[in-house]
């Protein structure tokens, strides 16, 4: 299973995947964050706060995880090389999970270097240090596993076609089912315990619960259960496939 994951590590970095991946999530933050005029410009809110990267995150990895995710199962497909990975001993749940690791970590990769915006933001309080600190990571742990949910739909997406392009689409459109979706259905029930049950199933949801700062065991089983999901869709998908 290990060599599996080197093997997707190393292909994401010998193309331009990689790091256009994170040029690009890295880019779009700087320039909210410090160069366009606006609420989410740091320097003009006033405010030793997060809250932007926390704000646009979301977005740019509804495209840009599946533009990780998009090749790692359907180019295989493609290539005719999937035989290849069933000929070793490896089961399909490990090369899924294979996969969803060395996916999952090019996005922990892509997070890391938000850390000098951290120390930036940290340093222009007055005091300095003057920021919401449970707030910030607990943003970044909601993050994190959002990441891992895209990480998931995208994996399951490609599972199911050869098509790359195909792959990218889909993972988009269920990614962002996942995040906003459930919050429009609840929208349409109208207010009261129905909404609130319905955005319950939602990302959204649980991602600015855990944005607040408590780890709240609710979200985290969410977010697991959410992963798990989809890599078990995945397992099954390449069951169906393999007969």
């Amino acid at each position: 299973m290990w060599g599996i994951f080197g093997k997707e590590i190393k292909g994401f970095f010998s193309s331009l995947t990689g790091y256009v991946v994170m040029i690009v999530f890295l880019t779009l933050n700087s320039l909210f964050m410090w160069v366009f005029p606006g609420q989410m410009n740091v320097l003009e809110s006033g405010y030793a706060t997060m809250e932007s990267l926390f704000a646009i995150a979301p977005w740019a990895f509804l495209f840009l995880v599946p533009a990780i995710t998009m090749r790692t199962i359907a180019e295989e497909k493609r290539m005719g090389t999937l035989e290849l990975l069933y000929s070793r001993p490896v089961t399909e749940l490990q090369i899924v999970i294979a996969k969803f690791l060395s996916s999952w970590s090019l996005v922990l990769l892509s997070l890391l270097p938000t850390l000098v915006f951290f120390w930036s933001v940290y340093r222009l309080g007055s005091p300095p240090g003057n920021i919401d600190m449970g707030g910030t990571w607990g943003s970044y742990i909601g993050l994190l596993f959002l990441g891992g949910i895209y990480t998931a739909i995208g994996i399951f997406a490609s599972s199911v076609t050869d098509n790359q392009i195909v792959a990218f689409i889909l993972a988009v459109l269920l990614s962002f089912m996942m995040y906003l979706g459930f919050d429009f259905l609840g929208g349409l029930a109208g207010t009261g315990k129905l909404n609130l049950l319905i955005s319950k199933f939602g990302i959204n949801h649980h991602y600015n619960s855990i944005s607040r700062g408590v780890l709240d065991s609710r979200d985290l089983l969410y977010f697991v259960g959410v992963i798990v999901l989809f890599l078990l869709s995945t397992r099954l998908v390449l069951q169906k496939n393999k007969w």
